[in-house]
């Protein structure tokens, strides 16, 4: 490779970002003299900080002033010079501002609208997860293979804020629980999360709720009902107290994480904590599963899932089984027979 200004783009969910990160790691191993960027959304922006392989994270607020966010951003690519630009994301909206961009070489997946702007494309692969897609791209570039471990960078501040903020809790296995997600129909029913925390504490597992400004409705009601239950639980509710970053020094300080099918998932496999996931309206084959050793996905088998790649507002069937049949014991017994307390 003789690129020497190269531009990775993916304004897609915070996820998505953390699961590029193999592929910006690969990029720089390519060419370690090259500089590289990568365009995001601004939600996305902080998970980037302090990665080694990186120049500069560009955010992109794609969905504020659509038209006006749009030129702002040509503008800035073309000033930049990139020769190359490999994109994950795929979306017509993308590839026609790649396009204008006059970057000379383009690499992106054969789908969505405007595929054809692309200088090189290849179908985007099934039944394999979204890491190795990413990778993919490189096929393009290099024979080699690379590593699909995720990664994040938490600074020192940040791992000394979640040590102080855990300090509180025993010496004794530590669980962090994500009940949210920002699609609806991915969240495990908020009195499964209860029963399973209840059960946890009586069994003396640490708990910490994970989760950002919008999940402090639902954490706090966790947390209520617990104590309400049992005033002297180790539980202590984060939500809304901590950046991605912060709260990623935290979860790596867990033992275990438990969440839905969102972007906690994805920060606890960067970090490399053992992630058990409950899936409901989207399935594994879709590439977002849990990919390290002990993970377990808990799901029931429905002739109904998925019923789309992320989910919705409300159950199309109106019945929400996909997550209702997925029981609090279920989980409990796996976690017993991984951590026994």
């Amino acid at each position: 490779m003789e690129n020497k200004r190269i531009l990775i783009v993916q304004t897609a969910f915070i996820g998505d970002v953390i699961l590029i990160t193999p592929l910006i790691r690969a990029v720089h191993r390519l060419n370690a003299d090259a500089s590289i960027d990568v365009l995001v959304v601004p939600a996305a922006v902080k998970l980037l900080e302090n990665n080694p392989h990186i120049r500069t994270v560009i955010p992109f607020a794609k969905r504020n002033n659509a038209i006006i966010s749009m030129l702002r951003m040509l503008h800035l690519l073309r000033n930049n010079k990139y020769s190359l630009v490999i994109s994950p994301h795929s979306s017509g909206r993308t590839h026609l501002l790649l396009w204008l961009s006059g970057i000379p070489r383009r690499i992106g997946f054969n789908r969505s609208l405007f595929p054809g702007l692309l200088t090189d494309k290849i179908k985007h692969p099934d039944n394999m997860h979204k890491i190795n897609k990413n990778l993919m791209l490189l096929k393009l570039l290099s024979p080699l293979d690379f590593p699909m471990q995720t990664e994040l960078f938490p600074s020192v501040a940040d791992i000394a804020k979640a040590k102080n903020l855990l300090s509180s809790l025993p010496a004794r296995t530590t669980i962090a629980i994500a009940p949210g997600s920002i699609w609806a129909t991915k969240c495990w029913q908020l009195e499964s999360y209860t029963e399973l925390c209840k059960e946890l504490t009586a069994r003396d597992y640490n708990i910490v709720l994970i989760g950002a400004e919008a999940d402090k409705q639902k954490c706090s009601h966790i947390e209520t009902a617990l104590l309400l239950d049992a005033p002297y639980a180790a539980v202590l509710n984060l939500a809304g107290l901590t950046n991605l970053l912060e709260s990623a020094a935290v979860i790596a300080q867990c033992q275990l994480m438990i969440c839905n099918d969102s972007g906690a998932l994805h920060i606890a496999n960067a970090v490399q904590t053992r992630v058990y996931a409950i899936f409901g309206p989207t399935v594994q084959r879709i590439g977002y599963f849990p990919y390290r050793s002990g993970d377990i996905v808990f799901e029931v088998d429905l002739n109904c899932r998925p019923c789309g790649s992320h989910g919705a507002n409300t159950c199309p069937l109106k019945h929400h089984n996909c997550m209702k049949l997925v029981s609090a014991e279920q989980v409990l017994n796996a976690v017993i027979a991984s951590f026994p307390a």
